[in-house]
């Protein structure tokens, strides 16, 4: 008798099935990760432009000064980092003796690498009255030469608190620097670095998605180029995007930033639309085809990866303790201005 074969599988058959088996993954890794949290007495830090499953299950979500306030003021023992290289510094100068892991060790930043300790140290002897300004985007080597550090979130008002009587440095993003002398009238001189994520938004692909949706609100990252910067509504760092579109009135916004931030947007304010800003041109490419601007170091981090360096407690963000203590009084300094009135 010849024997009876099964119907070859089909895309509606196989496809649930595969959604079903990665959902159920995603459960285990989950639920192991929790766990490991709770017996190692750990705090879990995403930034926004994490992957969204990992937002998910984080104790705290939010943008560099909200991570930095919370990695200050954490009781863990460990503080598990769900960012690029440089934030998980930040909280080892601010913990110096906890255990900080990151899940990727590759988790750099463009902005960190475009300005080395050693360049800056050779622009600061030019002129002694510098009063150098960093953005926290940079090495704890960059940290430990500054005066105070900044985020997009407070750069305004780190740099209005600047003593009027120095020469201000503004390292290493050059489009926030030029948006907070817009801002404060202050001049600066500026290092010539940049965000390679936020510098592919462009205004004429702006425009043409704005005309697709002209009742949209345009929101701003100020690491953007200044053409962008010119056709927003508001320019703010991430965490300022999520608390401004909470507050509007308005139903539709195009958010010009890293697209991870549209998962934590779209649950906070599930009643509004939200439209990442895309890295080609809008409209002279297919619609299926956008290309929302991702950080491929903040992506590198997954669920394997965060569940992987809980267990084995690796990689670890170790410094020189000399670095730690020069670190540490400008991110100090920075805090302390941001709680100001």
């Amino acid at each position: 008798m010849a024997a009876t074969m099964a119907p070859p599988a089909t895309r509606e058959t196989t496809a649930p099935t595969v959604a079903r088996s990665a959902e159920a993954q995603r459960e285990v890794l989950t639920r192991e990760i929790l766990d490991l949290k709770r017996r190692l007495n750990a705090v879990i830090l995403a930034h926004n432009y994490q992957v969204p499953e990992i937002q998910d299950l984080a104790d705290f979500v939010g943008d560099s000064l909200g991570l930095s306030q919370q990695a200050a003021r954490t009781r863990a023992d460990v503080i598990v980092f769900c960012g690029v290289h440089f934030m998980a510094e930040t909280a080892k100068i601010l913990n110096p003796e906890k255990l900080v892991v990151l899940p990727d060790k590759e988790a750099g930043c463009s902005l960190e690498e475009s300005c080395p300790a050693e360049a800056l140290a050779a622009l600061q002897r030019t002129n002694p009255n510098f009063y150098t300004i960093a953005y926290i985007n940079c090495s704890a080597a960059v940290k430990a030469l500054s005066d105070v550090i900044c985020t997009s979130g407070n750069a305004e008002k780190i740099v209005r608190a600047a003593p009027a009587d120095r020469d201000l440095l503004f390292v290493p993003d050059e489009n926030l620097g030029q948006w907070v002398m817009e801002q404060t009238g202050r001049p600066m001189t500026l290092w010539r670095g940049h965000c390679y994520a936020h510098v592919e938004f462009r205004r004429d692909s702006l425009l043409r998605l704005k005309a697709q949706h002209p009742q949209a609100r345009v929101v701003v990252h100020p690491e953007s180029l200044r053409e962008v910067r010119e056709l927003a509504d508001v320019i703010c760092s991430t965490e300022k995007m999520i608390q401004w579109c909470k507050a509007s009135p308005d139903r539709e916004f195009i958010i010009v930033t890293e697209s991870g931030i549209l998962h934590r947007l779209r649950k906070e304010c599930p009643d509004k639309t939200f439209y990442c800003a895309p890295t080609y041109d809008v409209g002279r490419m297919p619609t299926d085809a956008c290309r929302c601007s991702e950080c491929k170091y903040m992506k590198l981090n997954t669920l394997e990866k965060l569940r992987d360096c809980m267990r084995r407690l690796e990689p670890r963000i170790e410094l020189p303790r000399d670095v730690l203590e020069r670190a540490r009084r400008p991110i100090e300094r920075m805090l302390e201005i941001s709680a100001r009135p």
